[in-house]
């Protein structure tokens, strides 16, 4: 996955330019309750973010946010995986990257996804690993569409 390695590898380096506030891991869960109590102790934080069938926390330390989608049956598997970036500035520099880079994108402009509005793209790594760059415009009460 060259495209999301490449923004791993700015971050880690410290040149992050912008890029990368932090990652992003979008886990399913059979209960969400059980997991926002598991969550809470092993990161020490309170979600950011808890609506019916969804929570997020924004951990600083390390930086992440952990995504949890409350879905029966599908508990401890992997939803999809992210990069939050600043601004829709770098979402359009990723779409551009990406594309000459030569890895088919889906665009996701003034989308509402997880409860905020978002302007995102998505790729899809080899093993079919869903990654979105994006960036949250605004919170909304309606949790919108899921992944594509």
């Amino acid at each position: 996955m060259p495209s999301s390695c490449h923004v791993i590898d700015i971050y880690r380096r410290g040149g992050h330019r912008g890029l990368v506030s932090r990652m992003q891991l979008a886990l399913n869960v059979d209960d969400l309750d059980a997991a926002i109590t598991f969550y809470r102790s092993l990161f020490g934080v309170e979600p950011a973010k808890v609506k019916e069938g969804y929570a997020n926390f924004a951990i600083v330390d390390p930086p992440l946010k952990l995504v949890l989608l409350e879905n029966p049956g599908r508990g401890g598997t992997l939803n999809h995986l992210g990069v939050e970036v600043e601004s829709t500035a770098t979402v359009h520099a990723e779409i551009t990257r990406l594309a000459g880079e030569g890895l088919f994108t889906e665009e996701e402009m003034d989308t509402t996804c997880c409860f905020a509005t978002q302007d995102k793209v998505w790729v899809t790594g080899p093993a079919g690993e869903k990654w979105e760059v994006y960036t949250v415009l605004a919170d909304s009460e309606t949790f919108g569409t899921a992944a594509p």
